[in-house]
């Protein structure tokens, strides 16, 4: 379909396919983080969700599963350590490579953060129907698909 078939305002389009609604959705997550006493961030967020669900993996498949280059995910990493969430430990199979494992402390905020999250998302989607969700969702999939192409 061409654009000049639809009639919508092309910067409000934009804004939402560039990230503003997601950065909206960062914003108040973090702001969330914070007044549950939490000192994470989103984006550690989205390492921590990963790991829970599969702990001790290689750096190079946390970017590939939240979208961030190498020395993005190495910062994120370092910094995540240094808050005792997680630790790089030495594969056996690889010695060039390094495992990122959950620490006890990391394990520890799987649920109040999960809470946190779930609230966040309650938050921003309050007023919309589980029917303009679908159909946004199928819509974002397919605008996905096409720009990744």
């Amino acid at each position: 379909m061409m654009t000049e078939q639809f009639n919508f305002d092309i910067s409000l389009i934009f804004a939402i396919l560039n990230g503003k609604v997601s950065a909206a959705i960062n914003r108040k997550l973090f702001r969330n983080f914070r007044l549950n006493n939490m000192d994470i961030t989103p984006e550690q967020w989205t390492v921590l969700l990963f790991l829970w669900e599969k702990d001790g993996v290689s750096q190079q498949e946390l970017c590939n599963a939240t979208f961030k280059d190498k020395p993005s995910m190495t910062r994120l990493i370092d910094n995540m350590e240094k808050q005792n969430l997680v630790v790089r430990i030495a594969s056996k199979e690889d010695r060039r490579a390094n495992l990122i494992h959950l620490t006890r402390f990391g394990r520890s905020l799987e649920e109040c953060a999960r809470r946190v999250v779930n609230l966040t998302l309650e938050e921003a989607l309050e007023g919309v129907t589980k029917e303009e969700l679908r159909v946004s969702q199928e819509v974002l999939k397919r605008v996905f698909m096409n720009a990744k192409n």
